[in-house]
């Protein structure tokens, strides 16, 4: 079988080739003698996630200075202890009230874009999204007060994820920069400390907030009669009730990674719908019909309301396929396997499990690149792993109900305040960095609705 090499930016368009020509996988290198094998045929998506194999230890520890090992880095029986304590948090009756919160977050943001347009109708969506995800996320999850988009030290917190971002990708591609003593001399290494300085500025900043007013009589009682508690009390209780079973070095990782994977995932997510339905108004006129009729002009958004959108979940869910937030996860076999064909690996592979590649898998999904929501009407028949934009397996992404919840909220709104339309001399260039992000952003027309 032919090994494969790319460069970052034709990537994505790579995959595609290499689908047609290999249909359930194929090997590349990564540097050196290094080989990951990459998968996108839904039965060996399924054999690998039935699995506990642990994260692909090669490129995931270039994470670890960023967001420490939480739940994202962590294997085997720590992960287990901390997913089982973190699943609460996102319980339906905890993510019920976050409708609200939502819906005010999202409305700052669209509220800025009206006073945008009134200059230019032109507008890059992607910054103001990101802003407006974090915002969302910190009232949600770390029960902050007040909105963050116009402070500054969000917009700094949001700029050095978007380094280690890039930085990480890198990283993982350059032979050299595999080796810690090496990569921390080089200009690249101490950007890479800067970045990681301001982040953990950031999330130091909320837990230290939230300790204090916890400190407060009122507050601690008002927590305490509460049935279920948020992401952040969780954990700081879970401190307070036994100071050996989380360390504060552990309760620092998993708020960097949940405020990362928190906004970050849901800001592509988010930015990259609205670009489809920019880029196809005939779906996106009928979604905003069907949101007229649900809400009327929005004044009022509950969750009971997000399950009565039928075909503006079909193309939320269309564009995920299209676009998955995350492109592609890791893992390092830790025993052999074998495939439903026969094929089979030995333990110490690692294997590349790319969502983009299966979601543009014309094996799986006929014409993969026409945009076509009809895909997820209800009755229709698929693999249960060939749609997988939160991943699967109990590896899972612990908040996909509040992030599908979140993106609801966010198209309805803005199809009701909005005609979107693309710009036609800007089209996005996805790039896969960690998130599918766009290399040149994401500009589209607004025209604002009476």
């Amino acid at each position: 079988m032919k090994t494969l090499r790319f460069q970052t930016d034709q990537e994505l368009q790579q995959f595609q080739k290499w689908v047609e020509k290999f249909p359930c996988a194929c090997p590349r290198w990564l540097w050196g003698s290094r080989v990951s094998l990459m998968v996108y045929d839904p039965d060996y998506m399924k054999v690998v996630l039935g699995r506990s194999d642990p994260k692909n230890h090669g490129s995931y520890r270039f994470l670890a200075p960023w967001i420490g090992y939480g739940l994202l880095l962590l294997n085997g029986q720590t992960w287990f202890q901390h997913r089982k304590m973190l699943t609460p948090a996102f319980h339906y009756d905890i993510l019920k009230p976050y409708v609200v919160l939502m819906a005010d977050s999202v409305r700052v943001m669209l509220d800025k874009w009206e006073e945008l347009i009134s200059q230019d109708s032109h507008l890059e969506i992607s910054e103001h999204i990101s802003l407006m995800t974090l915002d969302t996320i910190m009232k949600c999850a770390f029960s902050q007060k007040g909105s963050l988009q116009t402070d500054s030290k969000s917009q700094s917190y949001i700029q050095a994820i978007k380094d280690v971002k890039t930085l990480f990708i890198s990283r993982v591609r350059n032979f050299f920069y595999q080796n810690n003593i090496i990569y921390w001399l080089t200009p690249d290494g101490r950007w890479n400390q800067r970045a990681c300085q301001l982040a953990h500025q950031h999330t130091d900043r909320v837990i230290k907030l939230r300790k204090a007013h916890l400190q407060e009589e009122e507050e601690l009682e008002k927590v305490r009669r509460k049935r279920n508690l948020d992401f952040l009390d969780i954990l700081l209780f879970a401190r307070m009730k036994n100071g050996s079973s989380l360390s504060d070095k552990d309760l620092r990782a998993e708020v960097d990674t949940f405020m990362f994977e928190g906004h970050d995932t849901t800001a592509s997510g988010i930015s990259w719908i609205l670009y489809a339905l920019a880029t196809h108004p005939e779906h996106q006129q009928r979604c905003r019909k069907e949101i007229q009729s649900l809400l009327g002009d929005g004044a009022s958004i509950t969750w009971d309301h997000l399950d009565q959108m039928p075909y503006t979940t079909m193309c939320i869910k269309e564009a995920l396929r299209l676009y998955p937030p995350v492109p592609a996860v890791g893992r390092e076999l830790s025993k052999p396997i074998t495939f439903p064909d026969g094929r089979s690996l030995p333990k110490g592979i690692y294997v590349s499990l790319n969502f983009y590649a299966l979601h543009h898998n014309p094996k799986v999904w006929p014409n993969p690149e026409v945009f076509d929501p009809s895909r997820f009407a209800p009755g229709s028949d698929s693999h249960s792993h060939a749609f997988l934009p939160f991943s699967g397996g109990s590896r899972n992404c612990i908040g996909k109900h509040f992030a599908m919840k979140e993106l609801k909220v966010a198209v309805a709104l803005t199809l009701l305040r909005f005609e979107l339309a693309a710009d036609p001399l800007q089209a996005p260039i996805p790039v896969p960095k960690i998130v599918l992000d766009s290399k040149n952003g994401i500009h589209l027309k607004l025209r604002k609705l009476l």
